[in-house]
C-alpha cells in the first residue's frame, strides 16, 4: 500500500532541496534585503503574542515592586511618627526651659528674646555656574522678603538672600566663596569666623591660631554678630583640625549642617525688629509692604 510519504521524489531529494531553499533565502535576506518589509509585518503580527507571554512575568514583577514600595512607606512612616513622638517630646521640655530662661531674663533685667516671623518657601533653581553656590527661590518682594535675609532649613542656617525679584529671590549658600559667617563654639564659646570653599560639603575657618581650643566633632552655631543671621542657629561641625607649626594659623575644615546639595524646602527668618506685631485677637498683622522692604533694604 503506498502512503502519503512515499509519494513524489525520494527523502534525499527533499533534503537536498530544502537545504538549497534555505541558503537561497537566507542570501537574499542578508545580501538584497529583499524580507525587510515582510520582516516589519511578521513583527507587527507577532507582537501581541509576545506581550502576551510576557505579561504573566509583567505582572509578578509589578506586584512585587508595589508591595515593596508599600513595605517601604509602611517603614518610613513608622520612623516618621516615632521622630514626631520624640520632637513632641522635646517640644514640651522646651516650653518649660523658654519660660524659665524668660522669668531668669526678667530677674536679671536682661532683654527677652522674641521669636521672629518665619516663612517657608521652596527651591526653584540652583545656579549652574560652578564657581558660584547660589539658589532661586519662590518668595520675593511681594512676601516681605528683603536682602541680606536668613536663610534655612530642617538642620541649619543655608544662606542669605542676596538679590530680591516681585515674585522669586537669589540665595547666596553659605559654601559660597564670597560668603562668612561669624560662629561660635558651642562647647566653649569661642568665636570665629566660617568662610565657603566653593564645595557644598566644606567650609574654612579663618586665622585661627595653634593656641586656641578647637576640637573635632565641635558644633559652631551662629553668634549673632553682624545683625544678618539670629543668634543660636546650627552652622557646622569641625571636620579636621591641621595645626602645622611652620604655618601662621591652624587649618580647621568644618562640615555645614544643612542639606546643602538636597535642599526642596526653606525657611525665611526675619529680624526680630521686623517681626509682625500682635493685634488684641492674637493674629499676626501683615508683616510689611514691598515698599518698606525696599527702605530697609537701602538703609542696610
Amino acid at each position: 500500500m503506498d502512503t502519503i510519504f512515499t509519494r513524489g521524489p525520494s527523502l534525499n531529494i527533499r533534503l537536498t532541496l530544502a537545504l538549497v531553499l534555505s541558503v537561497t533565502l537566507i542570501f537574499v535576506d542578508h545580501k538584497m534585503d529583499g524580507f525587510k518589509s515582510t520582516r516589519v509585518y511578521l513583527n507587527s503580527l507577532m507582537s501581541p503574542l509576545q506581550y502576551i507571554a510576557n505579561l504573566p512575568g509583567l505582572m509578578l514583577s509589578e506586584s512585587a515592586q508595589r508591595l515593596t514600595s508599600k513595605e517601604q512607606l509602611l517603614a518610613e512612616n513608622q520612623k516618621l511618627n516615632n521622630q514626631l513622638l520624640l520632637m513632641s517630646e522635646k517640644l514640651q521640655q522646651y516650653d518649660v526651659i523658654a519660660k524659665e530662661n524668660a522669668q531668669l531674663r526678667e530677674l536679671l533685667q536682661a532683654p527677652v528674646r522674641l521669636s521672629s516671623q518665619k516663612m517657608v518657601a521652596e527651591l526653584m533653581a540652583v545656579d549652574k555656574n560652578p564657581y558660584s553656590q547660589q539658589v532661586v527661590i519662590n518668595k520675593g518682594a511681594i512676601d516681605g522678603v528683603y536682602l541680606s535675609q536668613p536663610v534655612l532649613d530642617e538642620k541649619g542656617i543655608v544662606g542669605q538672600v542676596m538679590e530680591v525679584g516681585s515674585t522669586n529671590s537669589r540665595v547666596l549658600l553659605i559654601a559660597d566663596v564670597t560668603h562668612a559667617i561669624p560662629v561660635r563654639s558651642l562647647r566653649n564659646d569661642i568665636r570665629f569666623i566660617a568662610t565657603g570653599s566653593g564645595a557644598l560639603n566644606e567650609l574654612y575657618l579663618e586665622h585661627v591660631p595653634h593656641s586656641v581650643d578647637i576640637q573635632e566633632g565641635d558644633t559652631l552655631i551662629s553668634s549673632g554678630l553682624g545683625k544678618v543671621f539670629p543668634e543660636g542657629y546650627p552652622v557646622a561641625t569641625v571636620k579636621q583640625v591641621v595645626r602645622d607649626e611652620s604655618r601662621p594659623f591652624a587649618r580647621v575644615i568644618v562640615t555645614p549642617m544643612a542639606n546643602l546639595d538636597r535642599l526642596r524646602h526653606l525657611l525665611l527668618l526675619w529680624r526680630t525688629d521686623d517681626s509682625p506685631q500682635k493685634s488684641e485677637s492674637g493674629k499676626d498683622e501683615k508683616v510689611k509692604t514691598p515698599a518698606t522692604n525696599e527702605e530697609e533694604s537701602s538703609d542696610a
